[in-house]
Parts: C-alpha cells; structure tokens; sequence
C-alpha cells in the first residue's frame, strides 16, 4: 500500500519564526534536551521519517481516532494539510497500540506520510471525567478511564509507550487538563500533577528513544543527534499567571522540544481567555507554541499575534458535515489580498434556498478541488438527500480555507 508523500527526504525545518535557536532558553539546564534540532527558523528533526518542510504558523486538522474524518490522505495532502492530530488515548481503546504497531505504525496505517502529532489523552480528564465521575478518576501517577465495561489505565510511562508504538512524529506528555473557573486549590493540584508526569514522560521518551548511547541512563545521557520523534510539554494553571509560570518554568527546565497551552482556552461565556494565552505565550521559549484546541479564525488570528504557531481544532470538519461553509469576504480579489484584520471571513449555510440554483462555486478565490469542480446549487443537492458526497467535498473546502489563511499569515 502507497502512502501520501509529503516529502521524505530527510528533516528540513518545520516552523519558520523570526527566533534564534531553542536551546538559547535551556542553556543553563542540567536535562537532556529531546529535542528537534533548533535552527535559526524555529525547529526542525531529523530521523528516518522526514518532517515535511513549511514554514508555521500551521493548522493541523484533528484525525482524534486515526481518520480525519469524510476525506482520505490524497484529499488532505491536495487541500495543503501539512500534518494531524490523533489521540492517544482513543487509539488505544480502538483499535490498540499493538495492532497499529504491528501493521506499521500510524504514518503505514492511516496512508498518511505528513506530521502526525499524538495527543496524550489528558483533555479527556476534562471532557469525559470532569462531567461524569463515575467514567474514572486521577490517581497520582496515572488516570482510570472506565467506558463500555473497560477500565483504561494511562499512565505517563504507558502514554509515552504507546505514541512511541505508533509512530508518531510528535509526542504529547501526559497532563492534568482543567478549567479556567476551577478554583485555585484545584489548578494546582493540576500543575503539580502535570509538572511530576511531564518528567516522568520525558524520562520514559528518553529511555525509549533509539538515538541514546547503549546503556547511559536518561537523566544523564546526552539528546539523540538523530531523534525519531519531538516530545512537547503541556503547561496547565488555568487563569492563574503564577501557576502558569511555576509550570512553563519547571517543563522548560526539563528540556522539551516545544510547549502547548494546555486547558480550556475559553471563558463560561465562549470568549477566548486572551490575557492568560498572551502571558502563558510569553513563557515559552522561541520555537513551537502550540494553542491546542483553538479553531475559530478569529481566536487564531489573535494567538498569532501573540506568538502561538500551531493550531489544531474539529471546527473546520465538523462544521463541514453541518453544512456550514467558511469563505473568506467576496471584496477579497485573490487569496493575496485578504487582509486579517476585523471580519474577514463569513458562512454560507449551504442547505439555505438561495443556492438551490446558484451555479457559482463556494468561493471565487478558492483553489481546492471542490471549488473548481461543482456549484453551490450542486453541493446543495448533495447535502439534501444526504449523500456522503456532500460531506467530503465541504470537508475539502473548509480544510482549504484554513490552510490558505495558514499561507496569508507566512505571506
């Protein structure tokens, strides 16, 4: 079976950023850095599988089961996705660590040759155990997820295990995940717990990793010149800057390759928790910021502004087989002159009567196969008699105007 190839070829840079290099924030440190060689443009890799070469910031749909979902990898590399997010935890529940080692690893059984990154399964303390206790608990050194008649058990050491197993180009630790209202007893709690199992990660990834010397122990072995993966640390605290300092300063000590804003990035009423993104962004050191989760155009264009430089989210997929479209403003001649500032972009409802004979594509500018291909009043049609068709092709085009917004940020 043939994969999609992005480029294979060796590592190349992966994020372009107006940075010197990583390791100037961790010269003082006494850990190994696990890192992806840092260059002058932000970070890079190199090992057997290459990293695909483009400059950030990028947006990484969400494949959270091993799919991303409606489009195969031919679609995805078309739209100019450079890279996925699966989940760890899901994986392990279905089909299994070991299955999808044995097959390969992920890039071999999905057909995917892009950058895959492998969330390590703590968001869904948050979402699956913070609204219904009785699906696990937070121990001290792991989580008991409990689903379907089976108790999971993620602990740092297996999280690591398994995302080394499948392959992944991009390793998450294993983290506390709280909300920004949780009072502060409870944030920090949550930071300790993530500071303890991010060394434990960083120790079981270290151990694990091919490139270290036969035999040196990991807290004194020096980084893999030749590392097969990237391992990024998750910094927790909710809206406290203390906390969040205390854990950003404590993951940076230990050497990660880049750093995620960790917790839900947004307030009871749905607004973006900006202050506490911008000063969480702050703390990290040049190289990959990661606002994990956020999705909404506007929520990105803001945290680019900030710094972050990776983003992944359902929004664009999900919204797809909703029928709802995303397009950028019609005053807009080229993809060139879209400008970022205020309202710049819309929705079309495509079920809406008023493409029921509009021939005219999604949007005029856009370049993916859906928009060059088929009418409104087509992707109409599809959707009313709920044909998988429609899916796919809003899928295609709403990854693309995500992707091109990614290109109008690098331009």
């Amino acid at each position: 079976m043939n994969s999609v190839k992005i480029q294979r070829d060796g590592f190349a840079d992966l994020f372009s950023a107006e940075s010197s290099l990583l390791t100037q924030n961790n010269s003082q440190s006494a850990s190994p850095r696990a890192e992806f060689h840092a260059g002058a443009c932000g970070f890079s890799a190199r090992a057997e599988r290459s990293l695909v070469d483009f400059a950030g910031p990028a947006f990484f749909p969400d494949g959270t089961r091993g799919v991303v979902r409606c489009v195969d990898a031919a679609d995805l590399a078309a739209c100019g996705v450079r890279g996925i997010v699966m989940n760890a935890y899901h994986l392990m529940s279905k089909p299994g660590a070991q299955v999808i080692k044995s097959v390969g690893g992920l890039h071999a059984f999905t057909g995917w040759d892009g950058v895959i990154v492998t969330d390590s399964g703590g968001f869904q303390v948050f979402s699956l155990l913070r609204e219904n206790a009785s699906m696990g608990e937070v121990r001290p050194n792991e989580i008991i997820f409990r689903r379907d008649g089976k108790k999971t058990i993620l602990s740092p050491e297996k999280c690591i295990q398994s995302q080394l197993a499948y392959g992944a180009d991009i390793l998450m630790t294993l983290d506390h995940c709280t909300h920004p209202t949780d009072p502060y007893d409870v944030q920090a709690r949550a930071v300790d717990t993530t500071i303890r199992w991010g060394r434990k990660c960083m120790d079981e990834y270290l151990k694990n990793s091919r490139g270290l010397r036969h035999g040196t122990p990991a807290r004194r072995a020096k980084p893999p010149l030749t590392p097969e993966h990237g391992i990024f640390g998750i910094i927790q605290g909710g809206n406290e800057k203390k906390l969040r300092r205390e854990c950003a300063e404590a993951l940076i000590e230990m050497g990660f390759s880049g750093f995620g804003f960790g917790g839900w990035p947004l307030d009871e009423k749905g607004r973006l928790t900006e202050e506490i993104l911008a000063h969480t962004a702050e703390l990290m050191p040049t190289g990959v910021k990661y606002a994990m989760g956020i999705g909404k155009p506007e929520n990105i264009v803001a945290c680019v502004k900030m710094g972050y430089n990776l983003f992944d989210c359902v929004i664009p997929t999900r919204e797809a087989r909703h029928n709802r479209l995303y397009v950028f403003n019609e005053e807009f001649e080229s993809a060139r002159d879209i400008e970022l500032d205020g309202n710049f972009y819309k929705y079309h409802y495509i079920l809406d009567d008023e493409y029921r004979r509009d021939s005219r594509p999604i949007s005029r500018i856009c370049d993916c196969h859906t928009c060059q291909n088929y009418s409104r009043a087509y992707l109409r049609h599809l959707a009313s008699i709920g044909d998988g068709l429609a899916n796919r092709l809003a899928t295609i085009h709403n990854l693309r105007f995500y992707t091109m917004l990614m290109e109008r940020f690098r331009s």
